[in-house]
């Protein structure tokens, strides 16, 4: 079975590129701190001192993607800023998937008020305007004194924000599997048999659908850190000096303006190159998961 999954997956080309891709920044991400002679932040004055004479230097050998106006190589602080990035559209993807499944398998088994109920609520969240709700949850995080919340600039609050405002799609995805499967026959026996209801859930339904939750997990990731890369450029997501592709973004608004655009281009095109990459994986895995295309 793996390997006809896999036979499938990788006659998506782009699906195979986008793998690697993800795979080569991920391993930069975790290897940075082995592979790059430079430190994301300068810690002291006399290493802020020594940076100053490589203050906004364009791409070069010693700096492939220039540095920053403090020095900084933007390279390195790319990929330390991918760890934080990555982490956030994982972690938040698993909130998100979590609460979408236990809410669409809900709606789904049970039907009737519960159904009505909870898809209702699923409305009012897709209604509300993401972009607003997203900066007002930042706000009120900052407020609340809990460490977990305000670890690494806030990215801890920044995970539980997006995995509030990211169920949705996922809760009407589970809703419609749950209706189409609760009504085969297997389910019918179990019932038959006395099978409890939460048994018949996780062990007869909710395996069935795994399928479409890992296709819209692999999208959702990629959602995810759109979101988290647009907060941060509005200055409301993780706060420097934890680096993100979004807040060096931000940072590098006024220096485009002198000419500086490496500053600007390259966590662009991370971001870009990233998103793309997963929702590749995410279409060859619709792909190569389907049944009717397993041979």
């Amino acid at each position: 079975m793996r390997s006809m999954v896999w036979n499938q997956f990788r006659r998506h080309r782009l699906a195979v590129v986008g793998l690697v891709v993800l795979l080569f920044l991920s391993a930069g991400a975790i290897l940075v701190p082995y592979v790059s002679p430079y430190p994301p932040e300068l810690s002291s004055f006399q290493e802020r001192r020594a940076a100053m004479a490589n203050k906004d230097m364009p791409p070069s050998l010693a700096h492939p993607m220039g540095t920053d106006p403090l020095g900084r190589d933007i390279m390195t602080r790319l990929l330390y800023g991918g760890r934080i990035s990555l982490t956030i559209g994982l972690l938040a993807t698993a909130v998100g998937i979590l609460i979408g499944t236990v809410v669409g398998a809900a709606a789904g088994f049970y039907g009737g008020w519960i159904d009505n109920a909870l898809m209702r609520l699923t409305d009012m969240f897709i209604a509300l305007p993401r972009i607003f709700m997203l900066i007002i949850m930042s706000l009120l995080m900052r407020e609340w004194d809990v460490a977990i919340l305000r670890a690494y600039g806030g990215a801890g609050g920044i995970i539980l924000i997006l995995g509030i405002l990211s169920w949705t799609s996922v809760a009407r995805v589970v809703r419609g599997q749950f209706l189409s499967l609760k009504e085969k026959e297997f389910v019918e026996a179990a019932r038959t048999l006395g099978i409890r209801n939460s048994r018949i859930v996780f062990r007869h339904v909710l395996p069935n659908t795994s399928t479409p939750i890992i296709v819209a997990a692999t999208l959702l990731v990629g959602a995810t850190i759109i979101s988290e890369s647009g907060l941060s450029f509005l200055g409301f997501g993780v706060q420097p000096p934890t680096p993100t592709w979004g807040n060096m973004l931000n940072a590098a608004q006024n220096e485009m303006l002198n000419g500086h655009w490496w500053m600007a281009v390259f966590p662009g095109l991370i971001i870009f190159l990233t998103v793309i990459s997963i929702n590749y994986i995410g279409e060859g895995l619709r792909d190569a998961l389907d049944p009717r295309k397993l041979k």
